[in-house]
């Protein structure tokens, strides 16, 4: 079974960093795609960034380039999102997702495997 725990959330003051981390077990995590997606209240949930299976290519949403860093740990099977210089405007519930199965990364239906998030809140 497929699972993935987000953790590392947290209130944090604008300006700030958190680290969320992604702990995966239940498949050949080297094999799959990991990705870090947000949700906050009233939006749609919107793709942050991916790291892509065994090169480890990164894509990021322009809205977090050069503030946040995915980073992927195989032989923890655990991926990191780095959050740097972190407004208001992040404040979101966050979840990690593995596999991408087709094209654009940052849609949500096109991942097939959610763990639960874990909720970042950014006050000003």
């Amino acid at each position: 079974e497929v699972q993935l725990q987000a953790y590392g959330g947290g209130l944090v003051q604008a300006g700030g960093s958190l680290r969320l981390s992604c702990a995966a077990s239940g498949f050949s995590f080297d094999d799959y795609s990991i990705g870090w997606f947000r949700q906050a209240p009233g939006k749609e949930r919107e793709g942050v960034a991916c790291i892509s299976s065994r090169i480890g290519s990164t894509y990021y949403a322009n809205s977090v380039k050069g503030r946040f860093t995915i980073s992927r740990d195989n032989a923890k099977t655990t991926v990191y999102l780095q959050m740097n210089s972190l407004t208001p405007e992040d404040t979101a519930v966050y979840y990690c997702t593995a596999h991408w199965n087709r094209d654009p990364w940052w849609v949500a239906s096109n991942w097939d495997y959610w763990g639960k998030g874990t909720l970042v809140t950014v006050s000003s």
